[in-house]
Protein backbone atom coordinates (compact mmCIF):
# COMPACT_ATOMS: atom_id res chain seq x y z
CA UNK A 1 0.00 0.00 0.00
CA UNK A 2 1.23 3.42 -0.92
CA UNK A 3 2.16 5.78 1.71
CA UNK A 4 0.74 8.94 2.24
CA UNK A 5 2.13 11.99 3.92
CA UNK A 6 -0.28 14.47 5.22
CA UNK A 7 0.76 17.65 6.32
CA UNK A 8 -1.27 20.00 8.99
CA UNK A 9 -0.52 23.39 7.72
CA UNK A 10 -0.18 26.49 8.94
CA UNK A 11 -2.59 29.52 8.80
CA UNK A 12 -1.81 32.64 7.25
CA UNK A 13 -4.72 34.23 7.19
CA UNK A 14 -4.62 37.87 8.71
CA UNK A 15 -6.08 37.91 11.69
CA UNK A 16 -4.67 34.35 12.17
CA UNK A 17 -7.34 31.40 12.92
CA UNK A 18 -6.86 29.46 15.38
CA UNK A 19 -8.48 26.27 14.54
CA UNK A 20 -6.75 22.97 13.40
CA UNK A 21 -8.24 19.88 11.05
CA UNK A 22 -7.06 17.78 13.55
CA UNK A 23 -6.21 17.89 17.12
CA UNK A 24 -3.18 16.41 18.83
CA UNK A 25 -4.99 13.27 19.98
CA UNK A 26 -6.86 13.07 16.46
CA UNK A 27 -3.61 12.99 14.75
CA UNK A 28 -2.22 10.33 16.80
CA UNK A 29 -5.44 8.24 16.23
CA UNK A 30 -4.86 8.67 12.48
CA UNK A 31 -1.34 7.64 11.97
CA UNK A 32 -2.93 4.19 14.15
CA UNK A 33 -5.83 3.65 12.12
CA UNK A 34 -4.57 4.14 8.78
CA UNK A 35 -0.56 2.58 8.96
CA UNK A 36 0.09 3.58 5.27
CA UNK A 37 -0.46 7.49 6.54
CA UNK A 38 2.45 10.16 8.07
CA UNK A 39 1.12 12.70 9.00
CA UNK A 40 3.44 15.86 9.80
CA UNK A 41 2.05 19.02 11.77
CA UNK A 42 3.88 22.53 10.36
CA UNK A 43 5.01 24.49 13.00
CA UNK A 44 2.79 27.44 14.04
CA UNK A 45 3.02 30.53 17.02
CA UNK A 46 -1.06 30.63 16.55
CA UNK A 47 -2.62 27.58 16.33
CA UNK A 48 -4.85 26.46 19.74
CA UNK A 49 -2.95 23.50 20.33
CA UNK A 50 0.72 23.93 20.52
CA UNK A 51 3.45 22.30 19.02
CA UNK A 52 4.35 20.73 21.83
CA UNK A 53 1.22 18.68 22.31
CA UNK A 54 1.71 17.08 19.04
CA UNK A 55 4.84 16.39 19.96
CA UNK A 56 4.41 14.78 23.09
CA UNK A 57 2.14 12.14 21.04
CA UNK A 58 4.94 11.17 18.55
CA UNK A 59 3.15 13.69 15.67
CA UNK A 60 6.71 15.35 14.16
CA UNK A 61 6.56 19.12 13.82
CA UNK A 62 8.26 20.34 11.24
CA UNK A 63 8.45 23.41 9.39
CA UNK A 64 8.96 21.78 5.77
CA UNK A 65 6.01 20.65 4.59
CA UNK A 66 6.94 20.43 0.66
CA UNK A 67 7.48 16.61 0.88
CA UNK A 68 3.64 16.10 1.66
CA UNK A 69 0.81 14.42 -0.60
CA UNK A 70 -1.64 16.34 0.86
CA UNK A 71 -2.06 19.43 2.86
CA UNK A 72 -5.13 20.32 5.52
CA UNK A 73 -5.70 23.83 7.01
CA UNK A 74 -8.97 25.77 7.94
CA UNK A 75 -9.25 28.95 5.93
CA UNK A 76 -7.87 30.15 2.36
CA UNK A 77 -4.16 29.39 1.89
CA UNK A 78 -1.85 32.99 0.98
CA UNK A 79 -1.29 32.93 -2.48
CA UNK A 80 2.84 33.15 -1.91
CA UNK A 81 2.29 30.11 0.23
CA UNK A 82 0.82 27.63 -2.12
CA UNK A 83 2.54 24.67 -3.57
CA UNK A 84 2.35 23.10 -7.16
CA UNK A 85 0.83 19.87 -7.71
CA UNK A 86 -0.09 19.38 -4.14
CA UNK A 87 -4.08 18.39 -2.98
CA UNK A 88 -4.83 21.02 -0.18
CA UNK A 89 -8.38 20.49 1.78
CA UNK A 90 -9.42 24.23 3.12
CA UNK A 91 -12.87 26.21 2.95
CA UNK A 92 -11.39 28.37 -0.40
CA UNK A 93 -14.25 30.66 -0.08
CA UNK A 94 -14.78 30.65 -3.95
CA UNK A 95 -18.18 29.11 -4.53
CA UNK A 96 -20.28 32.30 -4.40
CA UNK A 97 -17.24 34.27 -6.97
CA UNK A 98 -15.80 35.67 -4.07
CA UNK A 99 -14.42 38.75 -6.09
CA UNK A 100 -11.34 38.93 -2.95
CA UNK A 101 -10.65 34.84 -3.96
CA UNK A 102 -10.39 35.66 -7.26
CA UNK A 103 -6.47 35.32 -7.84
CA UNK A 104 -6.62 32.45 -5.06
CA UNK A 105 -8.81 30.00 -7.17
CA UNK A 106 -6.75 31.17 -10.54
CA UNK A 107 -2.80 30.72 -8.84
CA UNK A 108 -4.46 27.24 -7.94
CA UNK A 109 -5.47 26.18 -11.46
CA UNK A 110 -2.14 27.80 -12.79
CA UNK A 111 -0.40 25.49 -10.51
CA UNK A 112 -2.16 22.49 -11.11
CA UNK A 113 -3.21 21.64 -7.69
CA UNK A 114 -6.03 19.63 -6.45
CA UNK A 115 -8.49 21.39 -4.48
CA UNK A 116 -10.96 20.01 -2.04
CA UNK A 117 -13.22 22.53 -0.26
CA UNK A 118 -14.29 21.03 3.04
CA UNK A 119 -18.04 23.06 2.49
CA UNK A 120 -18.56 21.16 -0.75
CA UNK A 121 -18.32 17.55 0.83
CA UNK A 122 -21.52 16.12 0.68
CA UNK A 123 -23.08 13.03 1.21
CA UNK A 124 -25.80 11.62 -2.23
CA UNK A 125 -28.38 13.63 -0.51
CA UNK A 126 -26.54 16.96 -0.77
CA UNK A 127 -26.36 16.94 3.17
CA UNK A 128 -22.83 18.37 4.14
CA UNK A 129 -20.26 15.84 6.23
CA UNK A 130 -18.08 18.47 8.14
CA UNK A 131 -18.83 21.83 8.92
CA UNK A 132 -18.22 24.04 12.14
CA UNK A 133 -22.18 25.37 12.02
CA UNK A 134 -22.96 24.31 15.74
CA UNK A 135 -20.14 25.90 17.36
CA UNK A 136 -21.08 29.29 15.19
CA UNK A 137 -24.13 28.99 16.73
CA UNK A 138 -23.14 27.95 20.09
CA UNK A 139 -21.15 30.94 20.14
CA UNK A 140 -23.48 33.28 18.55
CA UNK A 141 -26.14 32.96 21.18
CA UNK A 142 -23.64 32.80 23.76
CA UNK A 143 -22.70 36.33 22.44
CA UNK A 144 -26.07 37.76 21.90
CA UNK A 145 -26.65 36.66 26.01
CA UNK A 146 -23.55 38.68 26.72
CA UNK A 147 -24.69 41.58 24.73
CA UNK A 148 -28.06 41.83 25.98
CA UNK A 149 -26.84 41.50 29.88
CA UNK A 150 -24.21 44.01 28.84
CA UNK A 151 -26.56 46.39 27.16
CA UNK A 152 -29.26 46.52 29.80
CA UNK A 153 -26.70 46.47 32.70
CA UNK A 154 -27.75 43.07 34.22
CA UNK A 155 -24.84 40.82 34.35
CA UNK A 156 -21.35 40.38 33.11
CA UNK A 157 -20.02 37.15 31.32
CA UNK A 158 -16.57 36.74 30.32
CA UNK A 159 -16.21 36.84 26.63
CA UNK A 160 -16.35 33.12 24.48
CA UNK A 161 -12.40 33.04 23.64
CA UNK A 162 -11.44 33.64 27.31
CA UNK A 163 -13.07 30.10 27.79
CA UNK A 164 -10.53 27.16 27.80
CA UNK A 165 -13.34 25.51 26.22
CA UNK A 166 -16.99 24.62 25.71
CA UNK A 167 -17.37 23.10 28.95
CA UNK A 168 -15.84 26.29 30.49
CA UNK A 169 -18.23 28.74 28.59
CA UNK A 170 -21.00 26.15 29.61
CA UNK A 171 -20.13 26.55 33.35
CA UNK A 172 -19.80 30.91 32.61
CA UNK A 173 -24.02 30.65 31.44
CA UNK A 174 -24.69 30.08 34.87
CA UNK A 175 -24.37 34.12 35.71
CA UNK A 176 -26.38 35.05 32.89
CA UNK A 177 -29.79 36.11 34.68
CA UNK A 178 -32.18 37.27 32.82
CA UNK A 179 -35.68 39.19 33.57
CA UNK A 180 -38.70 37.62 31.60
CA UNK A 181 -37.78 38.61 27.65
CA UNK A 182 -38.61 37.03 24.93
CA UNK A 183 -35.79 35.66 22.55
CA UNK A 184 -36.60 34.64 18.89
CA UNK A 185 -34.04 32.46 17.03
CA UNK A 186 -34.43 31.94 13.23
CA UNK A 187 -33.47 28.59 11.76
CA UNK A 188 -33.25 24.67 11.81
CA UNK A 189 -29.88 23.62 11.38
CA UNK A 190 -26.51 23.02 12.83
CA UNK A 191 -26.61 26.85 13.63
CA UNK A 192 -30.11 26.82 15.05
CA UNK A 193 -29.24 23.67 16.73
CA UNK A 194 -25.87 24.96 18.30
CA UNK A 195 -27.85 28.20 19.53
CA UNK A 196 -30.48 26.46 20.99
CA UNK A 197 -27.84 24.19 22.77
CA UNK A 198 -26.93 27.53 24.45
CA UNK A 199 -29.91 28.85 25.40
CA UNK A 200 -31.25 25.19 26.78
CA UNK A 201 -28.05 25.78 28.65
CA UNK A 202 -28.62 28.82 30.40
CA UNK A 203 -32.52 27.60 31.70
CA UNK A 204 -34.10 29.50 29.13
CA UNK A 205 -37.62 27.50 28.27
CA UNK A 206 -38.67 26.87 24.94
CA UNK A 207 -42.01 27.93 23.53
CA UNK A 208 -44.02 27.37 20.72
CA UNK A 209 -44.79 30.17 18.20
CA UNK A 210 -48.28 30.39 19.15
CA UNK A 211 -47.30 31.06 23.11
CA UNK A 212 -44.68 33.38 22.15
CA UNK A 213 -47.02 35.48 19.83
CA UNK A 214 -49.82 35.47 22.53
CA UNK A 215 -48.88 34.92 25.94
CA UNK A 216 -46.48 37.30 28.54
CA UNK A 217 -44.58 34.86 30.74
CA UNK A 218 -42.67 35.62 34.42
CA UNK A 219 -39.50 34.20 32.88
CA UNK A 220 -36.96 34.37 29.77
CA UNK A 221 -38.51 32.24 27.29
CA UNK A 222 -37.25 31.76 23.59
CA UNK A 223 -38.79 30.19 20.28
CA UNK A 224 -37.29 28.49 17.40
CA UNK A 225 -38.67 29.47 14.09
CA UNK A 226 -38.62 27.47 10.60
CA UNK A 227 -39.08 29.15 7.55
CA UNK A 228 -42.91 28.08 7.58
CA UNK A 229 -43.48 30.00 10.87
CA UNK A 230 -42.85 33.59 9.40
CA UNK A 231 -43.68 32.94 5.39
CA UNK A 232 -46.60 32.98 3.53
CA UNK A 233 -47.25 32.13 -0.05
CA UNK A 234 -48.12 35.26 -2.29
CA UNK A 235 -50.72 33.59 -4.16
CA UNK A 236 -52.34 32.22 -1.43
CA UNK A 237 -52.08 28.00 -0.29
CA UNK A 238 -50.17 25.67 2.29
CA UNK A 239 -46.11 26.60 2.70
CA UNK A 240 -44.11 23.82 0.60
CA UNK A 241 -40.63 23.83 1.92
CA UNK A 242 -39.34 22.11 -1.60
CA UNK A 243 -40.99 25.38 -3.56
CA UNK A 244 -39.49 27.73 -1.16
CA UNK A 245 -36.10 26.54 -1.26
CA UNK A 246 -36.58 26.13 -4.98
CA UNK A 247 -38.57 29.39 -5.73
CA UNK A 248 -38.24 31.57 -2.35
CA UNK A 249 -39.91 34.78 -4.33
CA UNK A 250 -42.76 33.41 -4.26
CA UNK A 251 -43.28 33.53 -0.12
CA UNK A 252 -43.36 36.76 1.93
CA UNK A 253 -42.21 37.49 4.99
CA UNK A 254 -44.87 36.94 8.14
CA UNK A 255 -41.78 38.28 10.84
CA UNK A 256 -42.75 41.56 11.51
CA UNK A 257 -45.38 39.98 13.78
CA UNK A 258 -42.50 38.74 15.81
CA UNK A 259 -40.60 41.55 15.88
CA UNK A 260 -43.38 43.68 18.36
CA UNK A 261 -42.96 40.48 21.05
CA UNK A 262 -39.14 39.96 20.40
CA UNK A 263 -36.17 41.51 22.74
CA UNK A 264 -33.33 40.04 21.53
CA UNK A 265 -32.86 38.35 18.36
CA UNK A 266 -30.47 35.47 17.01
CA UNK A 267 -30.61 35.41 13.62
CA UNK A 268 -29.08 31.62 12.53
CA UNK A 269 -31.56 30.57 9.43
CA UNK A 270 -30.04 30.11 5.71
CA UNK A 271 -30.76 32.96 3.76
CA UNK A 272 -31.20 32.93 0.05
CA UNK A 273 -31.04 36.67 -1.33
CA UNK A 274 -34.34 35.56 -3.58
CA UNK A 275 -36.47 35.49 -0.35
CA UNK A 276 -38.23 37.88 1.38
CA UNK A 277 -36.04 39.48 4.09
CA UNK A 278 -36.94 39.39 8.05
CA UNK A 279 -37.93 42.87 8.12
CA UNK A 280 -37.29 46.44 6.33
CA UNK A 281 -35.11 49.14 7.44
CA UNK A 282 -38.17 50.89 7.52
CA UNK A 283 -39.98 49.02 9.59
CA UNK A 284 -37.37 48.76 12.49
CA UNK A 285 -38.49 52.87 13.23
CA UNK A 286 -42.00 51.67 14.05
CA UNK A 287 -42.90 52.50 17.65
CA UNK A 288 -43.82 48.46 18.08
CA UNK A 289 -40.68 47.01 16.38
CA UNK A 290 -39.46 45.92 20.39
CA UNK A 291 -35.77 44.37 19.25
CA UNK A 292 -33.22 46.23 20.90
CA UNK A 293 -30.15 43.41 20.49
CA UNK A 294 -29.54 41.36 17.24
CA UNK A 295 -26.97 38.21 17.33
CA UNK A 296 -26.89 37.99 13.35
CA UNK A 297 -25.40 34.71 13.44
CA UNK A 298 -24.93 33.66 10.08
CA UNK A 299 -23.97 37.52 9.26
CA UNK A 300 -25.36 38.28 5.39
CA UNK A 301 -24.33 41.63 4.87
CA UNK A 302 -27.53 43.45 3.68
CA UNK A 303 -29.35 40.28 3.81
CA UNK A 304 -32.51 39.22 5.63
CA UNK A 305 -31.58 40.92 8.68
CA UNK A 306 -31.27 44.53 7.18
CA UNK A 307 -29.06 46.57 10.15
CA UNK A 308 -26.05 44.49 9.08
CA UNK A 309 -23.78 46.72 7.20
CA UNK A 310 -20.82 44.96 7.77
CA UNK A 311 -19.35 42.17 9.51
CA UNK A 312 -17.57 42.63 12.69
CA UNK A 313 -14.53 40.79 14.59
CA UNK A 314 -14.03 38.98 17.88
CA UNK A 315 -11.50 41.80 18.88
CA UNK A 316 -14.41 44.67 18.00
CA UNK A 317 -17.58 42.28 18.03
CA UNK A 318 -20.57 45.11 18.57
CA UNK A 319 -21.80 48.16 16.80
CA UNK A 320 -25.11 50.24 17.06
CA UNK A 321 -27.71 51.24 14.81
CA UNK A 322 -29.90 54.13 14.69
CA UNK A 323 -33.07 53.39 12.76
CA UNK A 324 -34.16 56.92 12.37
CA UNK A 325 -31.24 57.76 10.49
CA UNK A 326 -29.36 54.62 9.01
CA UNK A 327 -26.55 54.84 10.56
CA UNK A 328 -24.16 53.31 12.72
CA UNK A 329 -22.46 54.07 16.05
CA UNK A 330 -20.65 52.84 18.58
CA UNK A 331 -22.13 50.12 20.67
CA UNK A 332 -24.41 51.24 23.70
CA UNK A 333 -24.10 54.32 23.04
CA UNK A 334 -28.04 55.27 22.89
CA UNK A 335 -31.37 53.73 24.62
CA UNK A 336 -33.23 54.07 20.93
CA UNK A 337 -30.41 52.34 19.06
CA UNK A 338 -29.99 48.41 18.57
CA UNK A 339 -26.85 46.80 19.17
CA UNK A 340 -25.75 44.50 16.54
CA UNK A 341 -23.60 41.46 16.82
CA UNK A 342 -22.27 40.19 13.43
CA UNK A 343 -18.98 38.29 14.15
CA UNK A 344 -17.97 36.51 10.86
CA UNK A 345 -16.28 33.56 12.49
CA UNK A 346 -17.92 32.81 15.83
CA UNK A 347 -16.33 29.39 15.84
CA UNK A 348 -12.40 31.19 16.41
CA UNK A 349 -13.62 31.70 19.90
CA UNK A 350 -13.67 28.44 20.58
CA UNK A 351 -11.12 26.86 18.72
CA UNK A 352 -9.67 23.82 20.73
CA UNK A 353 -13.63 22.49 20.50
CA UNK A 354 -14.72 23.54 17.22
CA UNK A 355 -11.77 21.87 16.02
CA UNK A 356 -12.46 18.51 17.73
CA UNK A 357 -15.83 18.01 16.55
CA UNK A 358 -14.68 19.26 12.92
CA UNK A 359 -12.06 16.61 13.18
CA UNK A 360 -13.84 13.72 14.44
CA UNK A 361 -16.34 14.52 11.36
CA UNK A 362 -13.18 14.69 9.10
CA UNK A 363 -11.98 10.89 10.64
CA UNK A 364 -15.50 9.30 10.35
CA UNK A 365 -16.59 10.40 7.27
CA UNK A 366 -13.82 11.73 4.87
CA UNK A 367 -10.25 10.46 5.36
CA UNK A 368 -11.65 6.50 4.26
CA UNK A 369 -13.03 8.07 1.00
CA UNK A 370 -9.66 10.27 0.82
CA UNK A 371 -7.34 8.16 1.29
CA UNK A 372 -8.60 4.62 0.27
CA UNK A 373 -11.67 4.12 -1.58
CA UNK A 374 -14.30 6.35 -2.30
CA UNK A 375 -17.68 4.26 -3.69
CA UNK A 376 -20.39 7.08 -3.27
CA UNK A 377 -17.74 9.74 -4.55
CA UNK A 378 -17.62 12.08 -2.08
CA UNK A 379 -14.30 13.10 -2.90
CA UNK A 380 -14.97 13.50 -6.53
CA UNK A 381 -18.13 15.65 -6.38
CA UNK A 382 -16.18 18.19 -3.89
CA UNK A 383 -12.85 18.47 -5.81
CA UNK A 384 -13.14 21.88 -7.66
CA UNK A 385 -9.91 21.99 -9.59
CA UNK A 386 -7.93 19.56 -10.45
CA UNK A 387 -4.48 19.01 -13.48
CA UNK A 388 -4.95 22.59 -13.89
CA UNK A 389 -8.53 22.73 -14.59
CA UNK A 390 -11.79 23.13 -13.37
CA UNK A 391 -13.80 19.91 -12.96
CA UNK A 392 -17.53 19.09 -14.39
CA UNK A 393 -19.11 20.03 -10.86
CA UNK A 394 -17.67 23.39 -10.87
CA UNK A 395 -17.79 24.01 -14.67
CA UNK A 396 -19.70 27.40 -13.59
CA UNK A 397 -16.63 29.20 -11.97
CA UNK A 398 -15.44 29.63 -15.48
CA UNK A 399 -16.19 32.80 -15.83
CA UNK A 400 -15.01 33.55 -12.70
CA UNK A 401 -11.43 32.12 -13.24
CA UNK A 402 -10.96 33.02 -16.74
CA UNK A 403 -8.13 36.03 -16.99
Amino acid sequence: MKTITIGLIREGRIPPDKRVPFTPLQAEEIVQRFPNVILLCQTSPVRCYKDEEYQELGIPVVSNVTDCDILMGIKEVQIPDLIANKTYLFFSHTLKKQPYNRKLLQEILKKKIRLIDYETLKDSQGNRLVAFGRFAGIVGAYNGLLTYGKRFNLFSLRRAFECFDINDLKLELRKATLPPIKIALTGAGRVAKGAMETLDTAGIRKVSPAEYLTRDFDEPVYVQLGSADYHVRKEGGHFNRDEFHREPERYASTFGEFTKVTDLLLAGAFWNPKAPVLFTEDSMKSADFRIKVIADITCDINGSVPSTKHATSIDDPLYDYNPDTKELHPPLSHPDHVTVMAIDNLPCELPRSASEEFGHDLIDRILRPLLLEDPEGIIARATIAENGDLTSHFEYLRDYVSP
